[in-house]
């Protein structure tokens, strides 16, 4: 089986106390790895801070969002109107969530942006990177009762299949990736650094390399005709 190794995807944080924990090694880690171990490992950060140091006071948080108790923000960090963050989420340094967004059990790199309407769930998210509008990753497949996941999540990769370990994995996005809006992502997806994901996208169960740019096919190939005039008698 391919490894996929987050240190050829994202950067671990440098800025701030969040590097300081076992969040400082991310780039060290297997994706099934570090999937399988996240709630220990994030359990070991929030001790390691204490409640003092878990929200930086530099951080600026809208009086109308809303803040999980384990949630981790480092310093500069933006959460606009609207927003919820929570389950386990970290916020590395610089990182911006736009309007009306829910992000949960998701890793945020330092100096990422999400744009307004975002749904993200179960997910890591490289350094600079960009979501515009109404992007949404999706961590479990369908299955007969959606509150309890019963399948693994399984990734095509160029050498074969890639097991998760788990049913609740949505993407990892690599450093520097944008995309446009109305995008679904995942479940199970691991986007290289540099990428573009125009809008439209639907994109689940696979990998894809870095400085690749993916595109709706039927977005380039809209139908567009006249209309045919009727004059009133």
């Amino acid at each position: 089986m391919e490894r996929i190794s987050l240190g050829d995807y994202v950067t671990a944080p440098t800025e701030g106390v969040i590097s300081t924990t076992v969040y400082g090694g991310l780039e060290t880690f297997e994706l099934s790895d570090f999937l399988a171990r996240w709630t220990g490992l994030h359990r070991e950060a929030l001790i390691a801070l204490g409640k003092k140091q878990r929200i930086h006071p530099s951080a600026f948080i809208h009086p109308t969002a809303i803040v999980g108790d384990d949630v981790i923000i480092g310093p500069e960090v933006k959460v606009h109107e609207f927003t919820t963050v929570r389950k386990g989420s970290v916020l590395c340094a610089g990182a911006q969530i736009g309007f009306n967004c829910e992000v949960t059990a998701t890793f945020v790199g330092e100096g990422a942006v999400l744009g307004h309407r975002i749904g993200i769930n179960r997910t890591i998210l490289g350094t600079r990177i960009h979501l515009s509008a109404s992007v949404t990753v999706a961590a479990i497949n369908m299955t007969a009762d959606m509150r309890r996941p019963d399948r693994e999540v399984i990734m095509r990769t160029t050498d074969g299949l890639y097991r998760s370990g788990t049913t609740q994995f949505g993407a990892l996005i690599g450093d520097d990736t944008q995309t446009g809006n109305n995008i679904s992502i995942g479940p199970g997806v691991a986007v290289g650094r540099r990428c573009q994901i125009t809008s439209g996208v639907c994109l689940a169960i696979r990998t894809v390399p870095q400085d690749c740019t993916i595109t709706a096919p039927h977005a380039m190939d809209a139908d567009i005709r006249h209309r045919r005039r009727i004059f009133a008698p």
